[in-house]
């Protein structure tokens, strides 16, 4: 009995959603898993890694783990491939070709859409990529189910030869609940088979698989029909009734317990007789969906009449709040008393970057430079843009400072003449999706000047590795690419490729001004790691003389946020003009000694500060 009690309670875990999706798709047998690191899916890859017996990998874009995940079900594998919503944009090409050819071994693709923006440049709905390229949405509503469900897809994948989109919101991904593991599978690959029909896509080969797809997806609606994961939920009070998937299924049954609702758990395609079914049985069917209107336009087209977002937002998460204002609004009833109460403010907290981080003194000095365009990308540069440097005028997605730069440099008019244009990228988005960009102006001969800011780390998801690290996913030696090398052999002169050190800004200052007035391509490398990953190295930190101290501020230009304002001041100067004062001190237990407050202060208020001198204490013997 004692065995017993303990091998069930080893199959009850506490697991966020991502957590989830990870045990699922090694109890499912998965061989092959590939992903590049993006919020809120990063963690999927992570926990993956650490289980033996299976391959895993950080690839260097979405893209690519897609191929590779690919390329394992041909083998007849199970294969698994992860990413953020703006991820897919970047692996579609594959992706609508993959539908035509279909799979063999089971292929599941989790993306993760970050409903409320809490970590994006955008709210897009990826149950548009099922219609767009015909494949079954499955979409979880808890940990449990992203486990179940996660296990379902690669079922369903191999009985349909279809690639399945788990669809994950943040919510799913982040929030913890218990979890019960079902018994593991095993799943030997079947092996490659020859087939240029199915597996070479010239236009002669496409066009006849075409049908064949169609076909699919007709089979796969009468599977919705019948699949449990779709589902009517009784309830009593039938004046509402309510059509729900993922998340907002929850905030559904939180906010109406007592309402019939049909749950979609395979959202795609949409199960019509069960909505049918529903309908008859309620006054109005209010569809709840994060965040387009995709099933209620379904609905309506096939001759059912349902609401949703003529009362529901089409931005955010549809907390039960939410659903309670909107259901109130439909029945033509006075708001909530409780939710028509003003939104309480909350202290302002802008996010700003780490302390000693390398991009502290690139942001320092590219906001002293004067007549600069700066192109910005997607990572923790991207806060250059805030307050106190103020320094990046554009950010629109991952490589795209690159190809952005170029258009600014040959698009440009009279009034922007005499501008420099500069693009910033990082390290790991460089290799994501920046290589074409740099190829792109050398090209077509772009003047403009590349930032490729080395801090070895995809910093903004929490210092994964990547090919610039010199480590794999599970932190074994691996190659590191050396990026002078590959911006020379990208059409960079040599002579205008400088590696510098972000800490030294004289340095810094010198070859951008330098670098911007020369009218070519150059690229200036910074060479300096993450202060979160274990590169960095810690040295003795600083600390402000109060009586040198004048209160000029300039320390504060760099952004540290080791660096507090202690008094504020106003002193006039001999000529009558008003000057503002700031007077500050270090943190001296958050610095990091990098020193680069160190530079601009101009009385030389700040030193390495006093080391500590330990207590002894004396025996009384």
């Amino acid at each position: 009995m004692g065995n017993a009690l303990t091998a069930a309670a080893a199959n009850r875990l506490f697991l966020s959603g991502n957590d989830a999706v990870a045990h699922a798709a090694r109890d499912a047998g998965v061989r092959v898993a590939a992903a590049y690191p993006g919020t809120p899916s990063t963690e999927i890859l992570e926990v993956l890694a650490r289980f033996p017996g299976l391959y895993a990998e950080w690839s260097p874009n979405e893209k690519v783990a897609l191929e590779v995940a690919l390329g394992a079900s041909t083998m007849g594998a199970r294969a698994f491939s992860a990413m953020k919503h703006v991820g897919l944009n970047v692996a579609s090409d594959a992706l609508m070709t993959m539908t035509v050819t279909g799979v063999e071994g089971g292929l599941v693709i989790a993306v993760a859409d970050d409903v409320g923006m809490s970590s994006s440049q955008n709210e897009q709905d990826s149950r548009f990529w099922g219609r767009f390229a015909h494949l079954p949405v499955l979409e979880p509503a808890d940990s449990q189910e992203a486990y179940d469900m996660t296990r379902a897809a690669f079922g369903l994948s191999e009985q349909f030869c279809v690639p399945v989109i788990l669809r994950l919101t943040t919510r799913i991904c982040h929030v913890k609940g218990r979890v019960e593991l079902a018994p593991p599978e095993t799943h030997e690959p079947t092996g490659f088979v020859k087939d240029p029909r199915r597996w070479v896509m010239v236009p002669g080969n496409a066009k006849p698989r075409l049908p064949p797809m169609f076909e699919r997806e007709a089979a796969l609606r009468v599977e919705a029909g019948a699949s449990p994961l779709n589902r009517i939920e009784p309830g009593r009070d039938r004046r509402i009734g309510f059509v729900a998937s993922g998340p907002a299924y929850m905030h559904v049954r939180e906010a109406f317990p007592d309402a019939p609702v049909l749950k979609l758990g395979m959202s795609y395609p949409l199960p019509l007789e069960l909505v049918r079914e529903l309908a008859a049985g309620v006054e109005t069917l209010l569809v709840v969906e994060e965040t387009e209107p995709l099933v209620e336009a379904e609905i309506k087209a096939a001759g059912i009449a349902c609401t949703g977002k003529d009362v529901l937002p089409r931005l955010g998460e549809l907390s039960p709040e939410v659903l309670r204002r909107g259901v109130a609004r439909l029945r033509g009833e006075a708001l909530p008393e409780a939710d028509a109460l003003p939104a309480q403010p909350v202290f302002p907290r802008p996010p700003t970057m780490c302390v000693a981080c390398p991009h502290l003194g690139i942001y320092y000095t590219l906001s002293q430079l004067k007549n600069l365009i700066v192109s910005g990308d997607i990572g923790c540069y991207t806060l250059g843009a805030g307050h106190p440097w103020n320094a990046l005028d554009t950010c629109i997605s991952m490589g795209a400072s690159m190809g952005m730069a170029l258009g600014m440099d040959k698009g440009r008019g009279e009034a922007d003449g005499n501008k420099k244009i500069v693009a910033v990228i990082g390290d790991s988005t460089f290799m994501h999706m920046g290589l074409q960009g740099l190829l792109d102006i050398t090209y077509n001969g772009g003047n403009v000047t590349v930032l490729l800011l080395d801090n070895r780390a995809v910093g903004m998801t929490g210092g994964q590795d990547n090919p610039a690290t010199g480590r794999d996913i599970r932190g074994a030696a691996a190659p590191r690419v050396d990026f002078p090398r590959m911006c020379e052999a990208l059409g960079v002169k040599k002579a205008r490729i400088r590696v510098v050190d972000p800490y030294q800004l004289p340095v810094l200052f010198k070859a951008l001004r330098e670098e911007t007035k020369i009218d070519e391509p150059s690229v200036i490398i910074t060479d300096r790691p993450c202060v979160l990953i274990d590169d960095y190295k810690q040295t003795p930190p600083y600390a402000v003389i109060d009586d040198t101290c004048t209160g000029c501020g300039n320390c504060l230009e760099v952004g540290c946020p080791a660096i507090h304002v202690t008094r504020r001041d106003t002193a006039i100067k001999p000529s009558g003009k008003a000057v503002d004062l700031a007077f500050v001190r270090i943190e001296t237990s958050a610095c990091t000694g990098c020193g680069l407050c160190v530079q601009p202060c101009a009385p030389k208020a700040i030193v390495h500060a006093a080391p500590v001198v330990p207590v002894r204490f004396m025996s009384r013997s």
